[in-house]
C-alpha cells in the first residue's frame, strides 16, 4: 500500500463539472492499493498517517498532527502509484490490486479515517477525476507499507 500525503491549505476533486470533494487545511492523500494489501496493513498505514506531526506549532516547528490543527482529509484512489517503469516506456500496473479488491480497501480506508478525523472527503473510485490543491510548504510525504509494516 502506498500513500502520498500532501499537506494542503485547500484541495478539491472534480468529476465532470461537479466538485465531489473539497477540504480546507489538512491532507490530500493519494492511495495506491497493491495485490497483497490487507486491512491489517491499511490499519498500520492509517495510524501512521493520522499521527504524522507535520504541521507547524507556534515556534515554526513541525510538531503538530492533523487533529491538533483541526485538519481535514481528501482521499483519492490512484492505482498509478503502482506503475512499474523498469522495462520500456509504457508503465505496467500488474502490481496494483485488482479493481474489486482495491475499491474494497479504499472504502475501508475512508471509513477508518472517519473514526479519527471529523471531515473526510473522497474521490470516486475508477472515475476520471481532476484534483486541485494548494500544497502547503510544499510538504509531501510518501508512506509505503513495505517500509513501515
Amino acid at each position: 500500500m502506498k500513500f502520498v500525503i500532501q499537506r494542503v491549505t485547500q484541495a478539491d476533486v472534480t468529476v465532470g463539472d461537479k466538485v465531489i470533494g473539497k477540504i480546507g487545511k489538512g491532507f490530500l492523500v493519494l492511495i495506491g492499493v497493491g495485490q497483497q494489501d490487507t486491512k491489517e496493513i491499511a490499519d498500520k498505514m492509517i495510524k501512521k498517517m493520522v499521527g504524522l506531526r507535520i504541521f507547524e506549532d507556534e515556534n515554526g516547528k513541525t510538531n503538530l498532527a492533523l487533529k491538533d490543527v483541526d485538519g481535514e482529509m481528501l482521499l483519492i484512489s490512484q492505482f498509478t502509484l503502482y506503475a512499474n517503469c523498469k522495462k520500456g516506456n509504457r508503465p505496467s500496473f500488474i502490481e496494483a490490486g485488482a479493481p474489486d479488491m482495491a475499491n474494497e480497501m479504499y472504502e475501508y480506508i475512508i471509513e477508518e479515517c472517519k473514526k479519527s478525523v471529523p471531515i473526510v472527503e473522497r474521490g470516486s473510485f475508477g472515475a476520471e477525476m481532476r484534483v486541485s490543491l494548494v500544497n502547503d510548504g510544499p510538504f509531501t510525504i510518501v508512506l509505503d507499507s513495505e517500509q513501515i509494516c
